[in-house]
């Protein structure tokens, strides 16, 4: 279908990072990168998601397919098109000179501390609230077997950019502490109080799950 919004986005992957056993130049078009093309096909805009392995493409496409279908049945899907159309907005390029060309904004992959803790709680949380990640994922396929079968590549790509394990000091630990500090300043009056409103929130879902139970 035609955009209802001039201009394309492209989605690029995160890049892999120097302790990576594959090439340096590899992206990947992970959580991050596919809830942004699924916010911008929400709006109507054309979404390149671009990556070098055609399968990182495939695998990515695969995921919002299931995502955006799954929030229309919900009621829970962005904007005011159909999964269907907005799915139709959505395609992939392993040329990054195709991908960007015509392009009106380009959105990296990277993750800041407030995305991270959106994507947690705004999606996979959700789900962990009422099963854990490995039912997860027997569910998000036709079982675990299917899944590994699916998936088995991408999550291999994903774990050998992991590096080595950070020491959560210096830099990194002041940029999370910003972020973390702008939503709730590190006082006690407001640290309380969001503690009050994260114990009420987790008292109400203690309340659904119980009544989901008796059902």
């Amino acid at each position: 279908m035609e955009p209802t919004q001039a201009g394309q986005v492209v989605v690029i992957g995160r890049e892999r990072g120097e302790n990576s056993f594959a090439p340096a130049q590899q992206h990947l078009i992970g959580l991050i990168g596919r809830s942004w093309a699924m916010v911008f096909a929400g709006g109507g805009f054309r979404v390149k998601l671009y990556d070098v392995v055609q399968q990182q493409i495939t695998t990515a496409l695969e995921y919002i397919s299931k995502e955006m279908k799954e929030l229309e049945k919900s009621g829970m899907l962005k904007g005011t098109l159909s999964a269907e159309k907005q799915l139709s907005l959505i395609s992939g390029c392993t040329d990054l000179k195709t991908a960007v060309e015509g392009a009106m904004f380009i959105q990296e992959g990277v993750v800041s501390p407030a995305d991270l803790d959106l994507v947690m709680s705004d999606g996979l949380g959700m789900r962990y609230a009422f099963i854990g990640p490995l039912e997860t994922m027997h569910l998000n396929a036709e079982g675990m077997t299917n899944y590994c079968e699916r998936y088995r590549e991408g999550m291999i790509h994903v774990l050998n950019t992991f590096g080595p394990v950070p020491d959560f000091s210096g830099e990194i630990e002041q940029q999370i502490s910003q972020a973390m500090s702008e939503k709730t300043p590190a006082d006690p009056e407001h640290l309380n109080a969001r503690r009050a409103g994260r114990d009420e929130c987790l008292m109400g879902l203690a309340k659904l799950k119980e009544q989901m139970k008796s059902n």
